[in-house]
């Protein structure tokens, strides 16, 4: 039991660096978008900034799909 409460408590902070990243990107694309476009609450920007951020997820996605079907 111990054993999976450590593998758990792993994921758990992995996921949690993953998400402090996630965040640090969303400010620095949106800093990017910002010098591009002027104000960030402009619709126009907005639906840019959410397209662009989702094609990035989706190839990002894509690719550790990819890589992790290669390390099996």
């Amino acid at each position: 039991m111990k054993k999976a409460v450590m593998e758990k408590l792993a994921a758990l902070i992995t996921i949690a660096f993953g998400l402090v990243a996630a965040l640090a990107w969303n400010g620095a694309i949106q800093t990017i978008f910002k010098s591009i476009f002027g104000e960030s609450n402009s619709i126009g920007a907005m639906l840019i900034y959410a397209i662009v951020v989702t094609i990035i997820a989706v190839y990002a996605t894509i690719g550790i799909g990819k890589a992790a079907a290669k390390s099996k």
